[in-house]
């Protein structure tokens, strides 16, 4: 309680803790902050490895048609990792050329990408090194 005309001042329990709030936020914000954007970059990098796998899929289809080439896989993997604003990856189709394959072979391609590429934050930390690579497999149906 105050006494009113006295100097002596009793100190309320609130007053003894005014910068409890503000040391407590500078000790957790850091850890927070890197939590959410560690969440972030591994959300990114799940989400492109589903799209290289789809775009793996598509090239390795377009490397099971008669007279396909390299350049036909590559393309249709390109085309479609653009279309989800990815740039930077490398397929490779396995046999090469996917039409020297016989029919019921199967026809493999990989794609890779460095996630460096595609992360969100100006220094991608946590996956910085990281190589993000998806393959699929599809059997040669047709004839020579």
């Amino acid at each position: 309680m105050r006494q009113i005309g006295t100097t002596n001042r009793r100190v309320e329990p609130r007053d003894r803790r005014r910068g409890t709030t503000t040391v407590e936020f500078a000790v957790v914000a850091p850890v927070f902050f890197l939590f959410v954007l560690g969440v972030i970059e591994i959300g990114q990098a799940m989400m492109v490895q589903t799209v290289m796998t789809n775009a793996a899929q598509l090239g390795a289809r377009a490397g099971a048609l008669n007279g396909a080439q390299n350049s036909d896989v590559s393309t249709t993997v390109n085309n479609y990792l653009a279309n989800a604003g990815i740039s930077g990856a490398t397929s490779t189709p396995t046999p090469s050329p996917p039409s020297s394959a016989y029919p019921g072979q199967n026809i493999q391609v990989t794609v890779t990408l460095p996630f460096s590429n595609v992360s969100w934050l100006p220094l991608p930390s946590y996956l910085g090194d990281t190589t993000l690579s998806a393959t699929a497999i599809v059997q040669r149906e047709t004839g020579q």
